[in-house]
């Protein structure tokens, strides 16, 4: 679950943010392995094998929770801070309005931007590993993580609806059935919910179609939807969603950590190319991190 939503980012990192769904087909071909960013893309400090400023942010979360066995949010917001104190890849609005509160005195607690993109719920994997078997701990952690980074209401709320499928597949759900009993019995009568079924809806269109129709930006009310219909269309094969999802352009590398997260545990990590897992720069250390964990 850990290891394939950190290489749903890696794999989206050559061609993040290119929203033209053809142009990807035609400079880079199928992007069936991970790349090295071109030097006038978002991320030319970048090279293959790592990840964007999403999974930078995961992998701070995953080494806050090794450390402190738990989530602890002022840990958190100390790692994070001081990943951006000097930091040499993509500084995106969130982080810089969160940035922005800090500098200004206000306490993690209070220091979200007002974005509405759906990274800062999508980068949640390391503490679904940690708090696994204590739902309400996760619940309340999910949405505190996101809350630090992202303002936005309905952001806050993908993330527990998120953390609450993972455990539900974890448990023996089907991703899809997980997300629906998630979104009506959490979520009944919001967008949330809504975005669920349209997701599902447009599983019988190819991923790149369906991102296409639902949203490929980096806002909630696209990404989600988008989410949802990669994982029902793809629910049996995590290397086709991932593919599919880079190749449908825009904030990939949301999707990607989302996507993976949910089908990586579903599948397991047999279902993960293994070529993906030994070109993960920071695989090793993920194993590692993972290992301290309860």
């Amino acid at each position: 679950m850990v290891l394939a939503s950190f290489v749903g980012d890696s794999l989206a990192l050559g061609v993040h943010w290119i929203y033209d769904a053809a142009r990807i087909a035609r400079e880079f071909g199928r992007v069936e392995s991970f790349l090295t960013p071109k030097p006038d893309s978002y991320h030319p400090t970048k090279r293959k094998g790592q990840f964007t400023h999403y999974g930078d942010q995961a992998f701070v979360l995953l080494q806050s929770l090794a450390a402190r066995k738990a989530f602890d949010l002022t840990d958190f917001a100390e790692r994070w801070r001081n990943l951006f104190a000097a930091y040499t890849g993509y500084y995106d609005e969130a982080t810089k309005g969160t940035l922005r509160n800090f500098a200004d005195g206000l306490g993690p607690e209070s220091s979200a931007s007002y974005s509405n993109e759906l990274a800062g719920a999508a980068r949640i994997a390391p503490l679904v590993f940690c708090l696994r078997d204590d739902p309400g701990a996760l619940a309340a952690a999910a949405r505190t993580q996101t809350a630090m980074t992202h303002g936005d209401p309905l952001t806050i709320d993908a993330s527990e609806l998120f953390a609450g499928a993972a455990l539900r597949i974890l448990g023996g759900e089907s991703p899809t059935s997980a997300l629906t009993a998630m979104a009506e019995e959490r979520f009944p009568g919001t967008p949330l919910a809504r975005w669920v079924k349209d997701g599902i809806a447009h599983k019988g269109e190819e991923g790149v179609a369906g991102v296409g129709h639902l949203g490929q930006s980096c806002y909630t009310p696209g990404a989600f939807p988008s989410v949802i219909q990669l994982i029902a269309r793809y629910e049996s094969d995590i290397k086709e969603a991932l593919i599919q999802n880079v190749m449908a352009g825009g904030d990939s590398a949301a999707r990607g950590m989302a996507v993976g997260m949910l089908l990586g545990a579903h599948l397991g990590e047999a279902a993960i190319p293994a070529l993906w897992l030994a070109e993960l720069e920071r695989g090793e250390e993920i194993r590692g991190l993972l290992a301290e964990l309860p």
